[in-house]
């Protein structure tokens, strides 16, 4: 009784917090779901005794600079995803309950003709087997790597809207629809229910349209994702690829790629200048046309 009653205040309090898919300062889901696995991995290394073995991660020093190839505008497309479906993963091993929709349920809607086991959907799948299958569709769907972090943002913002989990029964149709709605919505991609359906060639047209009408429907028809709110997914990312040790190719900083890399932010800054001024433009009326004061930023 009294857990039930603390489960339900805790929800309570959850939903008066700001929408992590949303809001910018808002925490994401994924830490929550992550860091018991990696400080359980830990505590165990030390009672165990086990060695970390050979130390490959490079830190940078006074003379030589580390980088991946990977930055917050040009996201390394394969470590992306890695981590994307590594999220998904913790998703799904610490869910809170097994709460669903009928229109996400693989029993109901089978993406194969191919009869599946019940005790398949009473197991969670490992890792390596959600990341062949979303690197199978985010490949055949052309899924750049800043829309798979965009993928995971739709896939918390379902969870929270709906107020559902992802589980074993409801994984594959869940990553599906949110893989759809960020080829369309946010690589801006022509593509159409009927190409997906060629990945997946035991699908109908109409299951993909009534899915994503579903899904849409779901997220209250929001698939705006704010640039501050698709960084702080891609750091947490970053931050679950460190702390699972996910392998990351580091080199030394050049001189080439610190010309490259100042030549992209020099690119980046005029272009959110041009931005800027564009939006004052269109914020010009003759009602509130006061003159614009500007201000210093201050970066602390």
């Amino acid at each position: 009784m009294w857990k039930g009653r603390k489960t339900h205040a805790l929800r309570k309090d959850l939903a008066l917090e700001p929408n992590p898919s949303d809001h910018p300062r808002a925490s994401t889901i994924l830490p929550s779901k992550s860091q018991t696995d990696v400080r359980e991995k830990r505590r165990s290394n030390h009672f165990n005794h086990v060695s970390p073995g050979q130390l490959t991660k490079k830190y940078s020093s006074c003379s030589t600079i580390f980088l991946d190839d990977s930055t917050v505008s040009q996201p390394n497309l394969r470590t992306t995803v890695k981590c994307m479906t590594l999220a998904i993963y913790y998703h799904i091993k610490n869910r809170d309950a097994d709460r669903s929709l009928d229109i996400f349920d693989e029993r109901l809607h089978p993406l194969t003709r191919e009869k599946i086991p019940e005790e398949y959907f009473e197991h969670d799948p490992e890792h390596k087997f959600i990341y062949r299958f979303v690197h199978t569709l985010s490949s055949a769907a052309q899924l750049t790597a800043d829309g798979a972090v965009v993928t995971l943002v739709y896939l918390e913002r379902l969870l929270t809207y709906a107020e559902i989990d992802i589980c074993p029964t409801n994984w594959k149709r869940i990553v599906l629809g949110a893989i759809l709605l960020a080829s369309k919505f946010w690589d801006d991609r022509a593509v159409w229910n009927v190409d997906d359906c060629q990945i997946l060639k035991d699908v109908t047209v109409e299951d993909m349209n009534e899915m994503e009408r579903h899904f849409l429907e779901l997220l209250q028809f929001d698939i705006n994702v704010p640039f501050s709110v698709y960084a702080k997914y891609y750091f947490d990312l970053r931050s679950l690829a460190d702390d699972n040790n996910l392998n990351v190719l580091f080199t030394p900083l050049s001189k080439e790629r610190a010309q490259n890399l100042e030549a992209i932010s020099r690119l980046c800054d005029d272009k959110y200048k041009d931005v800027c001024r564009a939006a004052m433009r269109r914020s010009f009326s003759a009602d509130n046309f006061f003159g614009i004061r500007r201000s210093n930023a201050i970066l602390s």
